[in-house]
């Protein structure tokens, strides 16, 4: 991009014109949608039906208006633009004039963000660029071992910080917040960098670790697997099936692998133990499909979000699955044992022990991660002013990365960033907007460490105490695409807590409760079953209400329900222009720290910062 579209002084101005737009129409992001009847919000802050406003969302593809036509009002026009609402009452009178600007005051309307093709181009295109390596033989297939979603994700992201690894010459990546480790084991295994993935959670970092320990585990099955395929199976004399290669197991007093419906029954019990076993009677090719598929679901099974494997059709087992990666070096031999099942609980807790101890000596004296471990998590709680030097004894030039980090931890990534000489590259993609401190928020809480808070980081929008308010920032989470085809907002969920809300205020003297409802819809099978159960959460008296009582208040709001729905589809049209304010802010503070370099840019694998030193 061009120095001029990326100067602070053009990013500055961009924040002005968001921000505009943004006092005339946060009122509606921050309306709580519990207060939705309780406060007739729909009457407070429309002056249009419903229907007209969903007929225009829907219809809003037509008319994008160019964002010249409200960044040139920033610098002097005189006549005032009020992006659809009403100057006397505040209420919106022009749906259509609030779509276009909604679009005009995000990111990509205010044409901040950099393709990914175009940004890898450009990662590329320098004067002693090479392409990028890979690992020899490395066939690493991401939708193996995550879902769709995750897997688009990490590969996308992992070849961007590919590229910048390579880029800036270095061979270490450190992955902030990074939980099960799923960028980090691709980076490692796919591009061989050196990734350390930090995580708060000791919870996460043991989980990678067993998901490294289970995927070395089946390392030689997924190898052997990948060879069949490639050579044809010659069945030996007399109907006897050479059990060497199928089920090294026996040989090795190895465990059993069970059938599909087996391995359901007992996949609770593997867990615990931290086995997989091997069947070793009966083998056929056929067989082999079936025990392919199963190692297979088991892993898979380890994340209760990820979809299970059609262990029905053996011809679904993937062909090259993401661990043919790894060397068959890298399993460790078991040694013979019973079956885990028929092991005292004493007797699997030792040997467990054991087993963690003779990893950590193999480690120590393979000399770590500088002897072909590529991955290692760690677990530490990380904030600007932490000393990367004191959790990672072999840190040398890096290049470090979050993907979804939560809250204050993204902003916290580039303050560590600019701090930390031997960080060549930052690669940050956050998330949970909602979780972030605001420093000017008259009903924040103290900000957590040493008073340094994620919103806003800039030195421009602090010096005009700027805020968005935990509601829009709770709004600025919702994904406009994902809602467009039906997905990311329970509607009725939401109707079901603000109808509750008006019951709460007409039959008891009290309605703001310190105690709070949580998740009783997914438990409910009726909306008076629902506020039966909420009740007894809060601890109200049920005797003041009756069956027929509750149904005539659903029955009474259920007209308005569309109210709800038009208001609620505003505030996911709203929600990219919170986010790009978030994300115009932290590229301002990068760019406040050195005006000509870095450059930093964007891409749009959901909406990160990137910068280079």
């Amino acid at each position: 991009m061009a120095s001029s579209i990326n100067s602070l002084e053009a990013i500055q101005k961009k924040i002005d014109a968001v921000k505009l737009f943004l006092s005339v129409s946060l009122s509606i992001a921050n309306a709580h949608t519990v207060d939705f009847y309780t406060c007739d919000v729909w009457d407070q802050f429309m002056a249009v039906p419903p229907v007209e406003v969903l007929t225009e969302i829907t219809l809003n593809g037509d008319h994008k208006r160019a964002p010249e036509h409200y960044l040139n009002h920033c610098s002097g026009t005189t006549k005032k633009i009020t992006f659809g609402f009403c100057d006397d009452s505040k209420r919106l009178v022009d749906v259509a004039e609030l779509l276009e600007a909604a679009y005009a005051h995000s990111l990509p309307g205010l044409g901040v963000c950099v393709g990914r093709t175009e940004l890898l181009q450009s990662l590329r295109h320098t004067d002693n660029a090479q392409p990028l390596e890979e690992v020899p033989a490395a066939v690493v297939e991401s939708d193996e071992f995550m879902n769709s979603k995750k897997s688009h994700e990490v590969q996308a992201m992992s070849e961007v910080v590919a590229s910048l690894a390579q880029r800036c010459r270095v061979k270490q990546v450190i992955d902030v917040g990074s939980g099960k480790g799923y960028l980090c084991s691709f980076l490692s295994l796919q591009y061989g960098l050196q990734v350390y993935g930090i995580d708060s959670s000791s919870v996460n970092t043991h989980g990678a670790q067993e998901r490294n320990r289970k995927l070395k585990k089946y390392s030689r099955a997924y190898q052997r697997h990948s060879k069949a395929n490639r050579t044809p199976t010659v069945m030996p004399p007399s109907g006897q099936e050479d059990l060497e290669d199928i089920a090294p197991g026996e040989r090795e007093g190895g465990d059993m692998v069970k059938t599909s419906g087996d391995a359901e029954k007992e996949e609770g019990k593997g867990r615990r133990d931290g086995e997989a076993q091997t069947n070793t009677t009966g083998l056929t090719d056929r067989n082999e499909e079936d025990a392919m598929t199963s190692l297979t679901s088991a892993i898979l099974l380890e994340d209760n979000s990820l979809p299970e494997l059609d262990q029905s059709d053996p011809a679904s087992a993937p062909e090259d699955p993401f661990l043919s990666a790894l060397c068959v070096g890298m399993v460790e031999p078991t040694s013979p044992r019973v079956p885990p099942s028929e092991l005292s609980l004493e007797e699997r807790e030792r040997r467990k022990r054991e087993n963690l101890e003779r990893k950590a000596r193999s480690w120590v004296n393979s000399g770590g991660m500088g002897s072909g471990m590529l991955y290692s998590p760690l677990t530490s709680y990380v904030t600007a002013e932490t000393e990367l030097k004191e959790i990672i004894g072999e840190l040398e030039d890096a290049v470090m990365v979050g993907l979804h980090t939560c809250g204050d931890l993204a902003p916290s990534t580039l303050r560590m960033f600019v701090a930390k000489r031997e960080l060549l590259s930052v690669c940050s993609v956050g998330c949970c907007y909602h979780l972030l401190s605001e420093e000017f928020d008259p009903t924040r809480q103290e900000c957590p460490s040493s008073s340094v808070c994620g919103f806003p980081l800039s030195g421009y929008l602090r010096e005009q105490s700027w805020f968005c308010g935990r509601n829009a920032r709770m709004s600025a989470c919702l994904a406009l695409e994902r809602v467009a085809k039906g997905q990311g907002i329970q509607m009725e969920s939401l109707f079901y807590r603000a109808v509750l809300h008006v019951i709460l205020r007409d039959h008891y003297s009290s309605f703001k409760s310190e105690k709070r409802v949580g998740n009783v819809y997914s438990k409910a099978t009726s909306f008076v079953d629902y506020v039966w159960r909420a009740l007894r959460r809060l601890e109200l008296d049920e005797s003041k209400l009756s069956d027929s009582v509750i149904q005539g208040y659903h029955d009474t709001y259920r007209p308005r329900m569309v109210e709800m729905e038009a208001f609620n589809m505003l505030k996911v049209t709203l929600a990219p222009c919170i986010e790009g304010l978030i994300l115009l802010d932290r590229l301002c503070y990068l760019k406040e720290q050195v005006q000509e370099q870095p450059q930093p840019q964007w891409h749009t694998t959901d909406l990160g910062c990137i910068s280079l030193v």
